[in-house]
C-alpha cells in the first residue's frame, strides 16, 4: 500500500511548479501591464463639450442640465439674458474629466474671431442651442465644425416655455405642437442649406421630457470607445435606458477588473479558496456604484433636483450599498456567495504555508471565475437599486 509521495518526489515536483509559476508571471506580469493601460485609458479619458448658440437661448440652463444641477444651485452656470463674453467651464461634479464648456453667444463676434476667441478646435464635439430658431450664425459655425470632421447637434430649446403658452389655445395636442415646432426648425435649417437636419426638442427645466433622454442616448452612441465611457458614466440616470447603457459599458470592464484583482497584488482570502486583492475591488466597485449615482454626493444632487429627501432615496437602495460603505467584508461576503468552501486539502496547506506564492497557480483560474461573477452580479444588483432610486425620485 503506497504511503504517498516522498519528500524528494514532492521537492522535485515543487521545482518544476516553481519554474512554470516563474515563466507564467512574466507573461501575466505583461498582460496585466496591458490591462491597466486599458483600464487607466478609459477612467481618465478627457471629453470637452461645447455648448453654443445665441444668446440667451438656454446654453447655461443645458450646462446644468447636463450636470445635474438646478439653475440656483451653488456652483452651477449663471443663467440670465446677460451677454457672456468668455468661455466658462464647468467639469461634472463626479467625474471632473468630463468638462461642459458654456461659450459667449454666437454672434458677439465675428465669426473666425469668434471660432479663435472660444478655442473652438479643442471641443470634442458641439451642442448648437436655439429657443426659437436657427439662424444664418448657428448654420456657418455648423459648417465649420463639419470641416474638423467632428459631431454636432441642434437643440431647441424652452420647450416647456411653448408648451404653456400652446395649452392655452382650444384644440390643444401636445404631441402636434412639438411637431410643428420640430418643422419649423427643420424647415429653416434647410433653407440655410442644411440637408436632413436633425432637431432635438428639449426643455433643461424637465430633464425626463421631450428629446432630452434621446439627445443623451444619440450623443454616447456616436463616440469612440474611450470617449463613449467617460459620457455614458457622466450621464445622470435619468432613464432606465441610461442605466441599462452605463451597465453594460461596466461589463465592458468585469474581465479587466477580474483579471487584475486576481493577480496583480492577490493574495489567499481567509476562508475561501481564493486570491484576490481585496483592496482593489473595493475601489473598483465604489466606482462602479458612483457611476449609477448610489453614492452620497449624486443622492445629493438628485434630492435637490426633485425635492425629495437623501433618506427617501437612498431607501431604495436595498441590494448594494452606498458607494462609500463598500468595505473588505462587504466585498469578501459577496465573493462567499460565489463558491463554496470545503476546507483545504492537505496539498494545497502545505503551499500556502511554505510556498505562498505556488498557491496563486492552482487558484488563479477559480479566482477569476468567482471574482468575474461576483462582479457581475454587483452590477445587476447595482443597476436595480438605481432604477429603483430613479422611481422614488420621480414618483412612478
Amino acid at each position: 500500500m503506497s504511503s504517498g509521495p516522498s519528500t524528494e518526489d514532492i521537492g522535485e515536483q515543487l521545482e518544476k511548479l516553481k519554474t512554470d509559476f516563474e515563466k507564467e508571471n512574466n507573461d501575466l506580469s505583461k498582460l496585466i501591464e496591458q490591462t491597466v493601460q486599458k483600464l487607466n485609458s478609459l477612467t481618465n479619458e478627457k471629453l470637452d463639450i461645447a455648448i453654443t448658440g445665441p444668446t440667451g437661448a438656454g446654453k447655461s440652463s443645458l450646462v446644468n442640465a447636463l450636470r445635474g444641477k438646478k439653475d440656483d444651485e451653488e456652483g452651477a452656470a449663471e443663467t440670465g439674458v446677460m451677454q457672456t463674453m468668455e468661455r466658462k467651464q464647468y467639469p461634472h461634479p463626479t467625474f471632473p474629466k468630463v468638462t461642459l464648456w458654456d461659450l459667449p453667444g454666437v454672434g458677439t463676434y465675428e465669426t473666425q474671431e469668434y471660432l479663435q476667441k472660444v478655442h473652438f478646435t479643442e471641443y470634442d464635439f458641439f451642442i448648437i442651442v436655439a429657443s426659437v430658431r436657427f439662424r444664418e450664425n448657428e448654420i456657418l459655425l455648423a459648417q465649420e465644425i463639419h470641416k474638423m470632421n467632428k459631431k454636432f447637434y441642434y437643440v431647441r430649446t424652452k420647450l416647456d416655455v411653448d408648451i404653456e403658452s400652446e395649452r392655452r389655445q382650444q384644440n390643444f395636442s401636445e404631441e402636434k405642437t412639438l411637431e410643428k415646432i420640430r418643422k419649423y426648425c427643420r424647415d429653416n435649417l434647410a433653407e440655410a442649406g442644411e440637408s436632413h437636419p436633425r432637431v432635438f426638442l428639449v426643455s433643461s427645466r424637465y430633464w425626463r421630457r421631450y428629446d432630452f433622454q434621446l439627445l443623451l442616448e444619440v450623443m454616447g452612441n456616436e463616440l469612440d470607445e474611450l470617449k463613449r465611457y467617460a459620457l455614458i458614466t457622466a450621464l445622470s440616470n435619468s432613464s432606465k435606458g441610461i442605466l441599462k447603457k452605463k451597465k453594460a459599458a461596466m461589463e465592458a470592464l468585469v474581465r479587466k477588473v477580474a483579471h487584475v484583482s486576481s493577480i496583480m497584488g492577490a493574495s489567499p482570502v481567509p476562508g475561501l479558496s481564493l486570491v484576490c486583492n481585496i483592496p482593489y475591488l473595493e475601489e473598483e466597485m465604489r466606482d462602479f456604484s458612483t457611476v449609477f449615482g448610489l453614492d452620497e454626493d449624486s443622492l445629493h444632487r438628485l434630492a435637490r433636483q426633485v425635492g425629495k429627501t437623501v433618506p427617501v432615496l437612498g431607501s431604495a437602495i436595498k441590494k448594494t450599498r452606498i458607494a462609500s460603505k463598500i468595505d473588505s467584508e462587504f466585498v469578501k461576503t459577496l465573493l462567499s456567495r460565489m463558491c463554496t468552501y470545503e476546507g483545504r486539502n492537505r496539498w494545497e496547506t502545505f503551499l500556502l504555508h511554505y510556498l505562498p506564492g505556488l498557491c496563486s497557480l492552482f487558484g488563479r483560474v477559480n479566482s477569476f471565475a468567482a471574482i468575474s461573477h461576483m462582479l457581475q452580479r454587483f452590477l445587476d444588483d447595482a443597476e436595480e437599486d438605481a432604477e429603483n432610486v430613479l422611481a422614488k425620485a420621480v414618483g412612478y
